[in-house]
This record gives C-alpha cells, sequence and structure tokens, in this order.
C-alpha cells in the first residue's frame, strides 16, 4: 500500500474535524476524495504532508510511519494544494529550481527534468516567463511540474482545478490519471466537483470528518439506488450522522 490512514483524529479546540478516519491506497491507482465543503478534506491534506502534527491516529506511506521517518516520506510526495505557492515574480523556471535545490537535485538535473515535465504539460516554451503572467490553468500546470520534479511515489492534489474552466479542470484530470497509468502513480485527487470523478473510480466520501463511503462510484450508485453519483453523493451527506453506506 502506498498510504495507511487508521484511526486518525484531529481537533481543532473543542471543534471536532477528522473523526476515526480509516483507508489505504493501492500502489498506482487513482483515488477521488469526495466532500462538500467542510468535510475535513484540507485537514486531512494538511496532516498527510505534514502542515500539522497528528493528534491520534497513524499515517503510513510507502510502509513508512511518518512521525518516524518524516524526511523520508515527505521526499516521497508531491503536493498540489488548493491556494497557490507558487512565487509569482519568479519565473516557471526560477520556481521550479528552487524547488529541485530543496530535494538535493543539482542544477543540471533540474533542469533536465523541469524541460521534460514542461514539454509533457504543453509548457516548453513558458519557461522564462514569470508566473504573474500565466493564466490559471497554465499556473496549475507548473505546480503539476514542480510536484512531479523529484519523482514522487505519490501524488497529493487538494481541490487542484479550483477557479478553472471546465475544459482546462478535464485536461488537467485526464494528464493525472495518465500519470498513475504510464508511471505508477498513486495519486489522491480531493474535489466537490462530481464531474471530476469517473463511475470505476475508487471513491472516498468524507462527510463531517467521517468516511461515509469507500467504494467503486458505480458501486456507490448500486448501493445508494442513485442513478448517478451526484444523487449517490447526495445520499449519502444527506444525514448528520453520516452512516456509512458502502
Amino acid at each position: 500500500m502506498s498510504i495507511a490512514v487508521e484511526g486518525l483524529g484531529f481537533r481543532y479546540g473543542a471543534r471536532e474535524a477528522l473523526r476515526d478516519l480509516s483507508f489505504e491506497l493501492e500502489t498506482g491507482s487513482f483515488n477521488a476524495l469526495l466532500g462538500p465543503n467542510g468535510a475535513g478534506k484540507s485537514t486531512l491534506f494538511a496532516l498527510l504532508t505534514r502542515l500539522y502534527a497528528l493528534q491520534q491516529g497513524e499515517i503510513r506511506m510507502l510502509g513508512r510511519p511518518i512521525r518516524q521517518h518524516p524526511a523520508e516520506v515527505m521526499q516521497r510526495l508531491g503536493v498540489v494544494f488548493q491556494q497557490s505557492t507558487l512565487d509569482l515574480d519568479l519565473s516557471v523556471e526560477q520556481n521550479l529550481d528552487y524547488h529541485g535545490a530543496l530535494h538535493g537535485l543539482d542544477r543540471r538535473e533540474i533542469r533536465r527534468r523541469a524541460a521534460a515535465e514542461l514539454e509533457r504539460l504543453g509548457l516548453a516554451e513558458r519557461l522564462h516567463e514569470r508566473v504573474r503572467n500565466l493564466n490559471g490553468g497554465h499556473r496549475r500546470r507548473v505546480e503539476i511540474a514542480r510536484a512531479l520534479l523529484h519523482r514522487p511515489a505519490i501524488l497529493l492534489l487538494d481541490e487542484a482545478t479550483v477557479g478553472l474552466d471546465t475544459r482546462t479542470r478535464a485536461d488537467l484530470n485526464a494528464y493525472v490519471r495518465g500519470l498513475c497509468r504510464d508511471q505508477g502513480l498513486t495519486v489522491l485527487w480531493a474535489t466537490h466537483l462530481i464531474e471530476e470523478i469517473e463511475a470505476d473510480d475508487r471513491v472516498i466520501v468524507l462527510h463531517r470528518g467521517r468516511v461515509c463511503a469507500d467504494n467503486r462510484g458505480e458501486q456507490l450508485c448500486r448501493l445508494t439506488r442513485s442513478v448517478n453519483l451526484a444523487e449517490a453523493f447526495e445520499r449519502l451527506t444527506a444525514s448528520t450522522d453520516a452512516e456509512c453506506a458502502a
């Protein structure tokens, strides 16, 4: 397993954000984390990326507990957050240079990998442009290139397509799926947009800080007697208890 989450709990003071969260992600799989705003997706990502310290439960990545092996685990992880973390006043190349240096890559290797990733994402000609001059879709592509620069085994994307147009969202979604298929990358794609999920995707539904369903999209429709995933999602998140359905 690439990721194993066991009994995860987290509180902001008296407010419970996550409760007894458990799931596993298989190597090379595309996994959708679906939940309404406020479900706990961003808190989960903050714990997976060690922005927050664990309070309750355990997270293992590539068989290693992140408490005991933080540096080793983070070296194998690529992340695209909901809020952009690019430096707008630096060029695309400079942003990638900085990230590569943080991961111990030398300048020649950084440039080689950056050129390859940007070529695959259709941004080779934008290498020397300031990020500030790029549109939202191109900035997201740069963030994906940056997240892949050190060749991680796991890629986490937290609402990475928010604010983008329908075509750009679809293109990025297809690209990331291709990485799973062609490179064996394990992906956790967090979203509240049903249209980004396919019927045979493994879907983890998060609601009120709990996993209320974990199954293939088509199975969730069948088990909830829904005509589509949007209806299944509505039914799964309708109760305040968020009782597990599948």
